[in-house]
């Protein structure tokens, strides 16, 4: 049993009712890359609830926590205002239901970068709260030494270089990066460097082909691609993206379904329903009994 705590399924709709499997574990992601190939691509989404989870999870080798939460939840502007709070309450939802992935919980802007000790903290806080199995942060050379520190302290950490959302305000917009040859070799650097210190994977985001491709060909540890290349070792997108909740979405984003139109059409017969009286009916209604 995986979740952080027993939910009376006889009462509540989100009951993550127990699954005949062994959630996948950070070691068992890292072992999919043997020796430069990844026979088996790592599927990886974004989820923030507990039911998301329990839709999401049969199908995923993970599930990110991410602070995207912050735009697709929350409705802010950018992930920078993201708080410890959220995540830890978001990603403490997920794990309640799932079974199988491994959830990964982002750490928001501020909580990691003043020093390894300070991320330790944070990372320390977030998985003891949220029963998360990994954190995420941002930043390539920079964070090496933070990664190494988390690493060699029992937190596992999976890297993020590329197209970094928390250094918005530094890259001036989500422009796609990797274009100059010194911004191309920055890139691979930043990878080599978070592979050494211990990642046990790097999301490479908004970089152009050649150069995910180079990024993941140069180092040991898993690459999951998002607006990069189908050859890294696997990809994530964010669900709501992905399932066509929002009308507007970044370039590499390929919409597998249409749930806007589906909650908007559903909520207008409903709408209509209560406004001919035709709703609640028979089906829906108690009457005494004889």
């Amino acid at each position: 049993m995986s979740t952080t705590f027993t939910i009376d399924t006889a009462t509540s709709r989100a009951n993550p009712t127990p699954a005949p499997m062994r959630r996948l574990t950070v070691p068992k992601i890292r072992a999919r890359k043997t020796d430069g190939v990844t026979q088996e691509p790592i599927v990886m989404l974004t989820a923030y609830t507990a039911r998301q989870a329990q839709l999401l999870d049969p199908h995923c080798d993970m599930l990110l926590v991410g602070d995207s939460l912050g735009q697709v939840i929350y409705g802010l502007p950018s992930t920078v205002p993201v708080t410890m709070e959220m995540m830890s309450n978001h990603a403490a939802a997920v794990v309640r239901g799932s079974y199988h992935s491994v959830v990964v919980v982002d750490l928001p802007f501020g909580a990691y970068e003043m020093s390894p000790q300070h991320a330790f903290e944070a990372a320390a806080r977030l998985l003891k709260e949220s029963g998360a199995a990994a954190v995420k942060l941002e930043g390539g050379e920079a964070m090496a030494e933070t990664v190494a520190f988390l690493s060699q302290r029992g937190i596992p950490v999976m890297g993020h270089i590329g197209l970094t959302p928390q250094a918005v305000n530094v890259l001036g917009g989500y422009a796609a990066r990797g274009r100059s040859d010194a911004e191309a070799k920055k890139i691979v650097d930043d990878a080599r460097a978070l592979d050494e210190a211990g990642a046990f994977a790097v999301v490479i985001e908004g970089v152009i082909e050649p150069i995910a491709i180079a990024v993941t060909k140069a180092i040991a540890c898993p690459t999951i691609g998002i607006g990069a290349s189908a050859q890294c070792d696997g990809q994530v997108l964010v669900a709501e993206d992905m399932l066509g909740m929002f009308e507007r979405v970044p370039r590499f984003v390929k919409k597998y379904g249409d749930i806007a139109s589906t909650i908007s059409d559903t909520a207008a017969q409903y709408a209509k329903e209560v406004r001919e009286r035709s709703f609640p009916g028979p089906d829906q209604l108690y009457q005494p009994k004889d």
